[in-house]
């Protein structure tokens, strides 16, 4: 497999497709690298290189004990970037990734970073707090704590039905989009998804957002369940400058896979701009 070491052993696996102008995939929790083939393989046929990273504890990664945390998550960014000495390169996160995208602009600038798209990402604070009052409460992470612990098969097979707005009136998603859910989401160490939903949620991205220097697009669905829109994408844009937005009524936290045609067009025409 194509693998790299970081900076502590970790071992990271990437995918690395087609020839073109560079972009990096993000992915979300607790999933991996194959969350965005449908972007990958639509952007390598149309002129680009592609790549991404199963992170640190997920996937074809080794499940390391340490470091599963944002600047852990950035540091590893970092290191397929160097390792693979690409430059002028467009960041894309999804969820937990564009927490990635953010931290990685926020310790290591943007000297190879071209662009960046934050797509239904968890900036700038998922947590509810005195200073974010419209965050979620505390209570919703530990319930995804206690849900992984006592049975994270079982409650990953009903998070997929929320992630891609399966549960909405009218709604029609295949089940195979729901099993390649679980699938991936047991392929995570246990201990690594566990520290991964602090990393997510508590950590603050609002100084590393406006460091972002690079054109930015922000997307996200109007109907997301996850990553609430109002707390997240529109704070987000808010705090980059100049930053674009695109917003999808009904669109879900997975809309990758459920709206993957417009998501890739959209991203193809940002991108070749």
């Amino acid at each position: 497999m194509s693998m790299i070491r970081s900076k502590d052993g970790t071992e990271i696996y990437y995918k690395d497709w087609g020839k073109g102008p560079v972009v990096v995939f993000s992915h979300g929790w607790p999933l991996n690298a194959d969350a965005w083939d449908g972007q990958m393989l639509f952007l390598a046929q149309n002129g680009f290189r592609v790549v991404a990273h199963d992170r640190r504890g997920h996937g074809r990664s080794s499940q390391a004990s340490d470091h599963n945390d944002m600047d852990g998550y950035a540091d590893d960014l970092a290191a397929v970037i160097e390792a693979l000495d690409l430059r002028e390169v467009a960041l894309v996160g999804h969820s937990t990734g564009g927490g990635e995208v953010a931290r990685y602009i926020g310790r290591h600038g943007t000297s190879r970073v071209a662009k960046a798209v934050l797509l239904a990402a968890v900036p700038p604070i998922m947590l509810k707090s005195a200073s974010n009052p419209e965050g979620l409460p505390i209570e919703v992470f530990d319930d995804l704590r206690s849900g992984i612990v006592k049975d994270r098969s079982r409650f990953y097979k009903d998070l997929a039905v929320q992630f891609y707005g399966a549960n909405r009136p009218g709604v029609k998603v295949s089940q195979g989009i729901l099993d390649q859910f679980w699938l991936w989401s047991m392929q995570a160490g246990l201990k690594n998804a566990y520290e991964s939903i602090k990393a997510f949620s508590e950590t603050d991205f609002t100084d590393d957002l406006r460091r972002i220097d690079v054109p930015t697009l922000v997307m996200h669905g109007e109907d997301d369940q996850i990553v609430p829109v109002h707390d997240s994408a529109k704070k987000s844009a808010r705090l980059v400058k100049d930053a674009r937005e695109i917003y999808y009524p009904g669109a879900p936290h997975g809309l990758t896979a459920t709206h993957q045609d417009q998501v890739n067009a959209d991203l193809l025409e940002f991108l070749a701009r």
